[in-house]
């Protein structure tokens, strides 16, 4: 966990429509500051599923063409005030992340996370491949939803505990996902 991790308990929201224009406005502003590394941005995690229980932080995966250009996008992403934050980078070498704090008034400390990675990378296809998923089957949505919202009223703060506890339900629908979307 980085230095500035949230100790406030986790929040499982109701599906926000608004987490699409969210990740649309965003994305435009990203598109504008490191386009010229770019191949595409997509909206994942579970604000990108319509109608999925979520934490309220959009979360945007940047393809870039080549992790050689990291340098000019982490200058370029600071410019538009997010955090570079390499402390996971031994566990994700093939991913830059960031982290976007809100203005005044939010009660949470991140409103965007925002995925670095090559088009190339399994990270990016992990990632379309269960988004596309779960879009395609509202049943595991749904009991993805209802599996994040009990973890969050077990673990109350603890997120490791959270991501872990998650970790065997994501793994068996990222398998059949890939499978899918392979066949």
């Amino acid at each position: 966990m980085t230095q500035d991790a949230p100790s406030l308990p986790i929040v499982v929201a109701d599906y926000d429509p608004r987490w699409a224009t969210m990740y649309a406005e965003e994305s435009a502003r990203i598109q504008d500051v490191i386009g010229e590394w770019l191949l595409g941005i997509e909206h994942v995690g579970s604000t990108s599923v319509p109608g999925l229980a979520a934490k309220p932080v959009v979360d945007m995966m940047p393809g870039l063409r080549s992790l050689g250009d990291a340098p000019h996008v982490i200058s370029a992403m600071e410019g538009l005030g997010y955090k570079y934050i390499p402390d996971y980078e031994d566990e994700l070498p093939e991913r830059r992340y960031f982290v976007r704090p809100p203005g005044r008034g939010y009660r949470h400390k991140r409103l965007f996370h925002v995925h670095a990675v090559e088009t190339t990378s399994a990270f990016w296809r992990r990632h379309l491949s269960f988004r596309n998923y779960l879009r395609a089957h509202p049943d595991i949505a749904d009991e993805y939803g209802a599996l994040k919202r009990r973890l969050a009223a077990e673990y109350g703060s603890d997120r490791v505990g959270y991501t872990e506890a998650k970790t065997e339900f994501i793994t068996r629908i990222e398998s059949l996902a890939l499978t899918e979307s392979a066949g």
